[in-house]
């Protein structure tokens, strides 16, 4: 059985913003293999599905972002999966419009999405991969940036991004982190694996509680 999650903020005026890409890109894996979310009575959306004999669910929680892990561990007491098996879809600053990077295992590198499901799980051992937003912000600007849209000039990026990340979900699915990695350096890519705690490399903190309301 397999999990792939993906993390964003509840609500129409959020759905399309730089922060909201792992709702974006699960959405399109969904949208893709004609599945539909439903709700439950926690915090989360969800579907479920097979492909190549491999079970699978999907996962959107829908409490607000720095608050992820309470509806995943939800979903984890009714579901049991293996960490290994999770995989994470998540925004990352540090990376260009478009770019994936994926990791195995590590730390939040100041992502609260992330730091919030380590802790309710009180683990790092899931894959992630991560989706490059941009980092084109001032110092102090940061909050107002990642929930602000893509530019048009970006799109291009963000469909090839959005597609393959469509396709890397797909080789998870089919056989877990390992396979998903060789397709990622079979197209050019190099994964990194090492603990990269470079989220938010500008010295800004994520939109949280104090900030907003959309952590």
């Amino acid at each position: 059985m397999y999990l792939v999650v993906g993390l964003g903020n509840p609500g129409s005026k959020y759905e399309y913003t730089r922060h909201n890409i792992g709702f974006q890109i699960i959405d399109r894996f969904a949208q893709k293999n004609g599945l539909n979310f439903r709700s439950s009575k926690k915090d989360y959306y969800y579907s479920e599905g097979v492909i190549n004999s491999s079970e699978f669910f999907l996962v959107k929680p829908v409490s607000y972002m720095n608050m992820s892990g309470v509806p995943l561990l939800d979903f984890l007491e009714e579901h049991p999966v293996q960490y290994e098996n999770i995989l994470l879809l998540v925004d990352d600053v540090n990376l260009s419009v478009g770019d994936i990077r994926l990791r195995k295992s590590g730390s939040d590198g100041g992502h609260n999405g992330i730091k919030s499901i380590i802790y309710q799980l009180q683990s790092d051992s899931f894959p992630r991969l991560r989706f490059g937003i941009g980092s084109e912000f001032e110092k102090g600007e940061m909050a107002g940036f990642v929930l602000d849209t893509f530019k048009k000039k970006e799109s291009e990026l963000v469909e090839r991004g959005l597609n393959f990340s469509v396709e890397l979900i797909g080789k998870f699915i089919s056989g877990g982190y390992k396979p998903m990695l060789d397709f990622y350096s079979l197209s050019g890519k190099k994964a990194t694996t090492e603990n990269d705690d470079s989220l938010g490399q500008k010295g800004e903190k994520e939109p949280n509680e104090s900030d907003s309301d959309t952590n």
